[in-house]
């Protein structure tokens, strides 16, 4: 019986350990149903020739904030390292946006102003309108004099998604906001956030969704992990459903805030009752914060910073009512998945994942540690006694993104510990990798470069080169790994008879390539369930041809995707 379309005559990588490579895969319905040689696979209705390109299982991103995506109404600050530059970017797009209440801005850099965190005097005379800017990874917010005005702040005034910042000296808010991503994310956060801030609208942050998942077909994505979804913006996912936007299979975490109690967890088992999930959107795993990140030294450290003697950070509850909070959800069933960066935070859920062993039984819970930056050597072995998923992101360990606050914070005694992906393949633990979309590019190629070379885009300053993988078992963690960590490698993650039919042919055979080389790479298909939702060259009629991809560097501004230059939309960490 012929099948509806064959990909012939390249390379197949299956990372099936039962049949690894093929030269021919074919598709019926929304199923794989052939995989082997050129010579004899069946006839088909349709031919794709691969002319030597490599086909591989689609990549799954796991850890996407595909809410964070970006907003075609603030002004991009990625990599400006000048507060110049800042103040004039801003003060253009004010004076070209006369109609909007607020200036917001996305993706600042805590070194913009040099020796010290930036302050709302920094902004006086760019605009008499507020101004709210997030920085980089989503966990702090600098706010010019009118926007602490207008929020109560200057007043003595709280807000409920952050902590302000107050000069000791003068007693008088400093124009930072601390802790920003964990309160915004609460209900009451969330709520008061909607209110005053125009970036936070419900469709605003829709459009963010959509614009994030039409980026992860074009870069071979077929299953994206938004790892924190505020309750109240669960029915963003059912509309991007009901209108055909959900191009990538799409899992959520339900984000469970700090204090939260039983009454709050009763809501996300109703919330998983009550939300309509089916083949491209489920829920289930739900998602803590054991600290906070290394750059303001609010992640939770063994030891003291290097930089900040006496000062280790802090963990986002006291560790027992952490471990019983982790004991009681893993009672309930929910897949957890943690943020942790500091060697503390990570010890500490580690601590209370065995806690949870111990108290409920073992079972296949695959509970995940995400980020896992700085890791005290007692603690690798743990992820895989513990059945602990590794979800790392490549690109933060790029010495262009890390160098300065990173490595300065922690200290050169303590970077042997950092994004250890060569240590953790090696240890046999599960791993998986993804961008951290916005926080790092989307594009997947550019975390298979990272992982690949530790180094600099340009290719410079490979940093603990120790800690470096091959090209297979990269992509292995972003292919077959990202499957696993959710429970599905009986039906993704693997090119294998019988399996969903999520794949990506990409531009050329990337284990011919020099790593440099494959940054100039693209995804020529994206195939997610039989169905070609990103065709780059119209191989298969045009019907998911390629068009013009958002530049978030630039307001209004877009990029086509070249197979030599479609890194248009880079990110500083």
């Amino acid at each position: 019986m012929a099948v509806d379309t064959l990909y012939t005559g390249g390379r197949v990588r299956t990372f099936d350990p039962e049949q690894p490579w093929a030269e021919a895969i074919g598709i019926t319905g929304d199923r794989i149903t052939y995989v082997g040689s050129a010579a004899e696979a069946p006839a088909s209705l349709r031919t794709v020739a691969l002319e030597g390109r490599l086909v591989t299982p689609g990549v799954a991103d796991t850890h996407n904030h595909l809410l964070l995506g970006y907003d075609d109404l603030a002004v991009s600050l990625d990599q400006v390292q000048s507060l110049d530059v800042v103040r004039s970017r801003i003060a253009k797009f004010a004076e070209a946006h006369p109609g909007l209440e607020w200036i917001c801005a996305e993706n600042a850099l805590y070194s913009v102003v040099e020796g010290r965190r930036p302050r709302a005097d920094d902004l006086a005379g760019v605009t008499d309108r507020p101004v709210f800017i997030t920085t980089y990874d989503q966990h702090s917010v600098w706010l010019n004099r009118p926007a602490l005005a207008k929020l109560g702040i200057l007043g003595g005034g709280d807000i409920a998604w952050g902590n302000p910042e107050i000069d000791h000296r003068t007693g008088e808010p400093t124009g930072w906001v601390t802790d920003f991503y964990t309160s915004a994310m609460t209900t009451d956060g969330l709520a008061e956030l909607q209110r005053d801030i125009p970036m936070y609208s419900p469709d605003r942050r829709y459009r963010k969704i959509v614009n994030s998942l039409d980026m992860a077909r074009r870069f071979g994505i077929t299953t994206v992990v938004e790892p924190q979804v505020p309750l109240a913006e669960l029915p963003l996912f059912d509309r991007a459903e009901r209108e055909g936007k959900l191009t990538s299979r799409t899992i959520a975490a339900i984000y469970h805030p700090v204090g939260s109690d039983g009454d709050f967890r009763s809501r996300i088992t109703e919330a998983i009752k009550e939300t309509p999930q089916h083949d491209r959107f489920r829920l289930g795993m739900v998602k803590l914060y054991a600290d906070d990140v290394i750059e303001p030294h609010t992640a939770a450290m063994l030891e003291d910073y290097a930089n900040r003697p006496g000062h280790r950070g802090h963990t986002s509850l006291e560790p027992l009512e952490f471990t019983r909070l982790f004991v009681e959800l893993d009672r309930l069933g929910y897949q957890v998945h943690t943020h942790a960066t500091g060697d503390w935070g990570i010890r500490l859920t580690l601590d209370a994942i065995e806690a949870a062993q111990r108290a409920n039984g073992t079972r296949d819970a695959r509970h995940g540690i995400v980020h896992v930056e700085c890791l005290a050597p007692e603690d690798l072995p743990r992820f895989r006694d513990l059945g602990v998923v590794a979800a790392m992101q490549p690109r933060h360990a790029s010495p262009d993104l890390v160098a300065g606050t990173w490595m300065e914070n922690v200290g050169e005694a303590r970077w042997d510990r950092a994004w250890r992906f060569r240590s953790m393949v090696d240890s046999g633990a599960r791993v998986t990798f993804s961008s951290d979309w916005q926080v790092g590019e989307m594009d997947p190629l550019v975390g298979v470069y990272s992982a690949m070379t530790r180094a600099r885009l340009d290719g410079g300053d490979a940093w603990t080169a120790d800690e470096r993988l091959d090209l297979d078992r990269t992509l292995e963690a972003y292919t077959k790994g990202g499957a696993g960590a959710f429970h599905h490698e009986n039906s993704l993650g693997m090119l294998r008879t019988g399996y969903l039919a999520d794949l990506v042919v990409w531009s050329g055979d990337l284990y011919a390539m020099e790593p440099a080389e494959i940054l100039a790479q693209r995804a020529d298909l994206t195939v997610v369930g039989g169905t070609a939702v990103h065709d780059a060259r119209g191989e298969l009629g045009g019907a998911a041809a390629a068009a013009p991809v958002q530049d978030p560097g630039g307001a209004g501004q877009s990029c086509t995707e070249p197979a030599a230059d479609h890194h248009c939309h880079s990110h500083t960490h």
